[in-house]
């Protein structure tokens, strides 16, 4: 619906839409220049007094033989308003949904248009280094719930006219603000395609959680397994690296965090301290972390099978064996424990933080200690689930430590049931469920392994000289 040259009709549709008068935050602000009133609606908090004070400066500052030869808002945009983010739009509904993301609606008499101004002070945290994604060298910032700060802080890094964002609007309600970013030169346009096709069709109500609203949205039929489609990084230099790539990043306002798009399985075991060292020391450190993924997934399944099989355990490794008989069979201790730890887990996120040390100690030692003594648990498996609970802190995605975690609780469930036998399912079940797992462009989740391609496979496996892996690339 558009405006019309009849200024009370127009502003009859804008109240009575914006509930003007009944919502406080919702204000009118009338400035009469020579006779002519002008009306401004904004929202109170968004505004930034100062800025709005220059709008009205300009305005009043304006001749009265330049403002008789005003015959457009534009024009009067031209002649009167400093403002640098200035627009015209003329669908009621259209400037509805601005005027409730931040901006100022100018209306005038005689005009079938209103004047948009960006007049927004943007109310944000300090772009501090993210908790999760900690780095030994490198930059130490991250992106904040903002979303023009987040899309500023990846152009410091990619000084290329090619990178593009495209602004979106998902959300019947919420009309949340969602930023594709991309090299329009290195893009895979599939996957770009993709994306925007699920942006432009999303038929959603909020996204009340951002960005994981937007993931659930677009993979709702996924939800059983438990591998992530989707990488999340609150780190700008991730982020910028991956746009260089080709890779697309997807910024929902109100969220910290970037989605990039397409990702495998591999993609989660690279992290930037990798890139921040040396060739040699990043090749150990991403070795380790390979390490570290195997012994998360079956250190105590192993366990488990191995204490079923005593004839197995070889004469030097006899000291694994418990020296004393346990009621509780081992493979429950396990659950146990996991479940035990993710309980601790939440206890202390809800912990005030003067608190948060006490509880720390009250769970591992106290706790563990009483739970062997009273016959719950054996020192071996406390030992053993204390090495798992703090090996899926060796890579950065919490999606994947779940994922691991569901698998290795699969195999120690079937392991612990029907022993060597369990376990060779649970082994088949994992092995499909990763092999039948497609991307968010529906290709293969072990890319480059399936299919193969050995020169893809070598740069995510071995941390490659910077030069190198620009080369490969282009290529």
């Amino acid at each position: 619906m558009d405006l019309t040259k009849n200024l009370e009709d127009n502003l009859q549709k804008l109240k009575s839409s914006l509930k003007v008068g009944e919502s406080f935050d919702i204000l009118e602000r009338i400035i009469n220049i020579y006779g002519t009133k002008f009306y401004l609606y904004y929202l109170d908090g968004f505004v930034k007094d100062l800025n709005f004070e220059h709008v009205r400066r300009d305005l009043y500052n304006v001749k009265k033989e330049d403002f008789d030869s005003i015959t457009s808002l534009k024009d009067l945009a031209e002649k009167a308003i400093s403002s640098v983010e200035v627009a015209t739009e003329r669908d009621i509904d259209k400037i509805i949904t601005f005027i409730l993301a931040g901006q100022t609606a100018l209306f005038g008499p005689h005009f079938d248009e209103a004047l948009l101004l960006d007049l927004r002070s943007y109310v944000a945290r300090n772009t501090e280094e993210p908790a999760k994604e900690r780095v030994l060298r490198g930059a130490h910032d991250g992106f904040v719930e903002t979303i023009v700060f987040n899309t500023a802080l990846i152009r410091r890094r990619i000084r290329d006219p090619h990178l593009v964002f495209k602004m979106y609007t998902v959300g019947k309600i919420s009309r949340t603000d969602v930023a594709v970013g991309f090299m329009r030169n290195k893009v895979d346009k599939k996957t770009l395609t993709i994306v925007k096709e699920y942006l432009e069709t999303l038929n959603v109500d909020a996204l009340t959680l951002g960005d994981q609203s937007l993931v659930e949205a677009i993979h709702s039929k996924s939800w059983l397994n438990p591998f992530p489609k989707v990488r999340y990084t609150e780190r700008p230099d991730v982020a910028a690296a991956h746009i260089a790539e080709g890779k697309v990043v997807v910024l929902v306002d109100n969220t910290p965090t970037a989605l990039i798009l397409p990702t495998n399985i591999f993609d989660f075991m690279q992290t930037v301290d990798d890139y921040y060292m040396p060739v040699l020391t990043g090749n150990y450190l991403r070795l380790v972390r390979y390490m570290v993924f195997f012994v998360n997934l079956l250190l105590t399944p192993l366990f488990v099978l191995l204490l079923q099989h005593p004839g197995w355990i070889p004469a030097w490794l006899s000291f694994i064996i418990p020296k004393d008989p346990f009621s509780i069979p081992l493979f429950l201790q396990f659950l146990i424990l996991e479940i035990g730890i993710d309980g601790l887990m939440l206890a202390s996120v809800n912990t005030p933080n003067v608190l948060g040390t006490s509880l720390s100690i009250i769970g591992g030692l106290i706790l563990g200690d009483y739970a062997v003594k009273t016959g719950w648990l054996i020192p071996q498996s406390i030992l053993y689930m204390a090495i798992v609970a703090l090996s899926s802190f060796a890579q950065p995605s919490i999606e994947l430590s779940y994922a691991f975690k569901f698998c290795r609780m699969l195999f120690l469930l079937l392991t612990g049931l029907f022993s060597t036998t369990g376990f060779i399912i649970a082994a088949i079940i994992n092995l499909l469920t990763l092999g039948f797992t497609k991307t968010f462009t529906d290709q293969s989740y072990l890319y480059p392994l399936i299919p193969f391609n050995w020169k893809a496979l070598s740069h995510l496996l071995f941390r490659a000289r910077l030069a190198e892996k620009q080369e490969a690339n282009r290529k």
